[in-house]
């Protein structure tokens, strides 16, 4: 998976835990990762419709359906580009030149259907089950970080 989706999938857990609305900023933090990058995600994000970004002084990002209403199967293949995940994959650009006599389109487009299968079992509460021990962590993150 990308650095993009790894981002989405912690944002989501941490939104499925916090109450409320949270900065990208205070995500960012809670995570010990890029804001700038933190916010490229929050816009995919809401453009695909996992959260809902509020402007203004107590605004910020929610979870737009209930955390057990967000499948991560879904979230993986909206987040990822796995048409271009070889050169193959892509008609239009493909010019390799032993296409027609390989295997390798197939059996990697078999392994990324699988992944997404297999992902598709779960939510992001799935990914949360101890919800109070994680928005622990997180507050102890912030915590360290800060100090």
């Amino acid at each position: 998976m990308s650095v993009q989706t790894d981002y989405a999938l912690r944002t989501l857990m941490f939104l499925a835990v916090k109450d409320g609305h949270h900065s990208i900023a205070e995500i960012a933090h809670a995570y010990g990762i890029s804001k700038n990058h933190l916010m490229k995600v929050a816009q995919r994000l809401a453009a695909e419709g996992f959260v809902e970004g509020v402007r203004g002084r107590s605004g910020g990002l929610k979870l737009a359906r209930p955390a057990n209403a967000l499948n991560v199967g879904s979230i993986m293949r909206a987040m990822e580009d796995t048409g271009t995940f070889v050169e193959c994959f892509d008609a239009a650009t493909n010019s390799c030149v032993v296409t027609p006599a390989c295997g390798l389109r197939h059996a990697l487009a078999g392994a990324l259907e699988a992944f997404a299968r297999h992902l598709d079992q779960f939510t992001i509460a799935d990914l949360v089950p101890d919800s109070k021990s994680y928005g622990w962590q997180l507050d102890a993150q912030a915590a360290t970080a800060s100090t």
